[in-house]
């Protein structure tokens, strides 16, 4: 299983949310260039990167920065938050992101989805979904669709998308444990799919629990900036894979 470091970007600082609530942005750096090259010191395989900024006013608002992240992590990265064009995907390919996440336009424009599959290739294409109570949400979790995050990730799969990471909003940044749960039913769902899990992660049996269920990769936030899982262990748990 991979574990993926996270940098949430807000304002131009690190930053981490409360149940994906804007106003209860905390910074956890100041400066993300720096944190990104303790995350590469570390020689995990991904950076997962958001541009909270962009997934308000959808659009890449701090693709600069992200852009000087990837020159400074020399790892992989993975970029999310405000993609609402080929163009701007094509623009973080350019810029040396490895693969580029689509949230809310899974929901709203799966036309949209099927072009970036077909331009880019399944490879470069992450479909992120979001849930509040097992339904999607978008725009930067403000709006909450009917449309359940099952539905959605079988809808995305039949399309060819082959990664999806899910978060569950009720447990994200509150470090009490991803939604298991929803975990296992994906896995089941859509059992030829890679599912990167990314919400509520506290403790290294989290991990080993999450590998169990048979996701392909974990997001790991607060839990590393408040010292509940170390870089240590990050890079143990990887390399028993």
């Amino acid at each position: 299983m991979q574990l993926l470091p996270a940098i949430d970007l807000k304002a131009g600082k690190a930053v981490r949310l409360y149940q994906g609530d804007f106003a209860k942005a905390s910074v956890v750096h100041e400066d993300p260039i720096a944190q990104a090259e303790i995350f590469g010191q570390a020689k995990l395989s991904y950076l997962h990167v958001v541009d909270l900024d962009g997934a308000l006013e959808g659009k890449a608002v701090n693709a600069d920065l992200i852009a000087q992240i990837k020159v400074h992590a020399k790892m992989r990265v993975e970029v999310g938050g405000g993609i609402r064009t080929l163009a701007q995907i094509q623009s973080y390919l350019a810029a040396g992101i490895d693969r580029v996440i689509i949230g809310s336009m899974a929901v709203k424009s799966p036309t949209f989805v099927k072009e970036a599959l077909a331009t880019f290739g399944p490879e470069k294409i992450v479909i992120g979904i979001d849930a509040k109570n097992g339904l999607v949400a978008t725009e930067g979790w403000l709006e909450v669709s009917q449309v359940s995050y099952l539905t959605l990730a079988e809808k995305m799969v039949a399309m060819g998308v082959q990664t999806i990471i899910y978060t569950d909003v009720a447990k994200d940044g509150t470090l009490t444990g991803p939604n298991f749960e929803h975990y296992q039913r994906l896995v089941e769902t859509v059992p030829n799919c890679k599912i990167i899990a990314s919400g509520g992660v506290h403790a290294v049996s989290d991990l080993v629990e999450l590998q169990k269920i048979g996701v392909a990769g974990t997001i790991i936030g607060k839990a590393f900036y408040e010292g509940k899982i170390s870089l240590e262990e990050m890079q143990a748990v990887e390399q028993k894979n």
